[in-house]
C-alpha cells in the first residue's frame, strides 16, 4: 500500500512538475511582450509629458515605483535601535535564526509574545540508483 502511494505520489508531482515549466515557458512569452509595450507607453508618455493617457480601449497611467535597499545592515540596524525605529522593519521571524537562537538558550523557554506552530509533514524521495 505504501509503494503504491509514493509511486502515485511521485508521478503526480512529475506531472506538476511539466506543467508547471511550460506554463512558466508560456508565460514569459507574455511576460516579455507585456514589458516591451509597457516601455512604448512610458516613452509615449515621455514623449508628450502626460501623467495620464485616455484612449476609447483604456487609460495609461504613468507612476513611480520606490523600493528602498539597504547597503549596509550594520549601520542601519544602529540607526533603527538608536531611534528605536522598529517600525522601519517587516514583522516576520527569521526561523532559522531564531531556531538556532533558541538552542543556545538552554531551559530558558520562549521569549514573550512567541508561540510554537507545529505541524507534521511529509517528504517524498525518489529512489537512489
Amino acid at each position: 500500500k505504501a509503494n503504491d502511494m509514493v509511486t502515485t505520489y511521485l508521478a503526480i508531482r512529475r506531472e506538476r512538475e511539466k506543467l508547471s515549466k511550460k506554463y512558466e515557458q508560456e508565460d514569459s512569452v507574455f511576460k516579455d511582450q507585456l514589458n516591451r509595450i509597457e516601455e512604448a507607453m512610458l516613452e509615449t508618455c515621455n514623449e508628450i509629458g502626460a501623467e495620464t493617457l485616455r484612449t476609447e480601449n483604456g487609460t495609461i497611467i504613468k507612476s513611480l515605483k520606490e523600493n528602498y535597499v539597504c547597503g549596509d545592515w550594520d549601520n542601519f540596524k544602529q540607526y533603527v535601535l538608536e531611534n528605536q525605529a522598529l517600525e522601519l522593519l517587516q514583522q516576520r521571524i527569521s526561523q532559522t535564526n531564531f531556531k538556532e537562537f533558541l538552542s543556545t538558550r538552554g531551559e530558558e523557554g520562549l521569549p514573550p509574545g512567541i508561540s510554537t506552530m507545529r505541524e507534521f509533514k511529509i517528504t517524498v524521495r525518489k529512489p537512489t540508483t
